[in-house]
């Protein structure tokens, strides 16, 4: 009976250690079986401060945002851009590091990409060049006019879609319309008020379904 507590307990111990964990740098360790979600934050937070102030929308809380996402049963990259890098550079490492899982066997549908505001058109723009129906994709209030503008832009696989109804960036159907290889499109409209600054907090009216979406 001793014996088999010291087993059940290393496993137990094993889990904990791998699973559910938060990288800022790519993972060294990558584990075949496990989920991998992407977060790319929004303009503000690139350079130093991970919780910087806007005059109108208050703290944009990176740290706290990323503990929230943060789940046992997939593993959350959450990068730290610099001030002023190039969009189509930061596309590029991000479609190199998800080309990397796959090529160690980590299954595309495992694979998510979820970004909000900058962050949203990074991952948009990373399904675009990606162009797997495979990867699924998660927009929080991403879909600009710079979007909208470039008919060439196109998404894959499975599509979430939040966005907060006093906010000026809405829905992103004309994205997913123009999208012929998307296998499936859920939208959730949120209504709190703070316009873009619904998504600098982690509040449970996005938080929430994006977890649930992702554990389904």
């Amino acid at each position: 009976m001793k014996k088999i507590i010291i087993i059940t307990l290393l496993v137990i111990t094993h889990f904990i250690a791998f699973a559910g964990e938060v990288f800022t740098d790519f993972p060294q360790n990558i584990k075949v079986d496990e989920k991998y979600v992407f977060y790319s934050h929004g303009y503000i937070v690139e350079g130093e401060n991970p919780k910087p102030v806007h005059p109108r929308w208050g703290v944009y809380d990176f740290p706290a945002i990323k503990e929230k996402l943060a789940d046992k049963s997939y593993n959350l990259v959450a990068y730290h851009r610099s001030k002023n890098i190039k969009t189509k550079i930061f596309v590029k490492k991000l479609a190199n590091d998800i080309e990397t899982l796959l090529a160690q066997g980590v299954k595309p549908e495992n694979i998510y990409l979820l970004g909000f505001s900058q962050g949203g058109a990074i991952s948009i723009l990373t399904s675009s060049l990606l162009a797997n129906d495979k990867i699924n994709l998660i927009i929080l209030a991403g879909c600009s006019n710079f979007i909208k503008n470039s008919p060439s832009i196109k998404v894959y696989g499975r599509v979430l879609s939040i966005y907060e109804t006093s906010d000026r960036i809405g829905s992103c159907q004309f994205l997913i319309d123009r999208s012929k290889t998307v296998t499936d499109f859920k939208e959730l409209a949120i209504s709190t008020g703070k316009e873009h600054g619904a998504f600098y907090q982690p509040i449970n009216e996005w938080v929430v379904p994006v977890k649930q979406w992702i554990k389904q």
